[in-house]
């Protein structure tokens, strides 16, 4: 029998749902110093990209690029940082992060340099509903939460 996809607990901690593609679900990073989302293909044990069959690969190069068009258009970035490292949270999940020359980071990684500041429940409300109708204009098959 084919285990389900279920969402790795440290990511269910960390992050906040935005929606859905067809094959990755969109996690908003609850760190307010940079625009960070998290795409996580819906597929059980899967840790690389390789592991996925290769049309799931071609989705998520697709998913990937309109996520990455839609936030660095959204918020006027200076580059855009995409990772798939996996080094603590096994679950292939890839990052997208808005870097901008005046972020806390730059330009530097932005992993372990400042502490993570969570948005607050107006600020996470504004930058989830900016994000979500951002990535539904961008595409049809974007299903927000």
């Amino acid at each position: 029998m084919a285990t389900s996809f279920v969402l790795h607990p440290q990511l269910e901690l960390d992050t906040i749902p935005l929606g859905t593609y067809p094959l990755c679900r969109v996690l908003l990073m609850n760190d307010a110093n940079y625009p960070w989302l998290i795409a996580v293909p819906q597929r059980a044990n899967i840790s690389e990209i390789y592991q996925l069959k290769d049309h799931e690969q071609a989705q998520l190069t697709i998913e990937s690029a309109l996520i990455g068009q839609t936030i660095m258009h959204l918020f006027s970035g200076d580059k855009l940082n995409i990772g798939a490292l996996g080094n603590v949270v096994p679950q292939l999940h890839v990052h997208h992060i808005v870097r901008l020359h005046d972020d806390p980071a730059w330009p530097a990684p932005v992993w372990g340099h400042a502490p993570a500041y969570q948005y607050n429940a107006a600020e996470l409300q504004k930058v989830s509903n900016k994000i979500s109708r951002a990535l539904s204009a961008s595409s049809e098959e974007f299903s927000p939460c």
